[in-house]
């Protein structure tokens, strides 16, 4: 099968889904604000939550945008499952219901 030219970057997202990203994001850039390094990734991840704001109920990513973003999202999946799988009980509980949110969220939009 001939691989297609252009993807479509376009995402119908509800408002749980909506939240959790925009808090992501938000997390996201008070980790990378203080850095020099990440400029592009916070221009990025301001665009991404203007655009999550917006209240349209269709979302246009770029392909930098959607790049950079399931990029992050993949590392804090990650990271959550191996806190959900350490720890006691609380710390665990509390990582595997958001473990579970943001992998949901990635496995549902961003699953190519």
């Amino acid at each position: 099968m001939a691989k297609s030219l252009f993807k479509n970057y376009n995402y119908n997202l509800d408002k749980n889904e909506r939240k959790i990203l925009t808090t992501f994001c938000k997390t996201m850039l008070k980790q990378m604000q203080a850095d020099e390094r990440f400029f592009a990734d916070v221009k990025s991840f301001n665009t991404i939550i203007d655009k999550l704001n917006d209240g349209n109920e269709e979302i246009k990513f770029t392909k930098e945008e959607k790049t950079k973003l399931v990029f992050r999202l993949k590392e804090n999946v990650d990271h959550m499952k191996k806190q959900a799988n350490k720890g006691f009980f609380l710390k665990r509980w509390f990582y595997k219901s958001a473990y579970v949110q943001y992998d949901n969220v990635l496995k549902n939009h961003f699953n190519e």
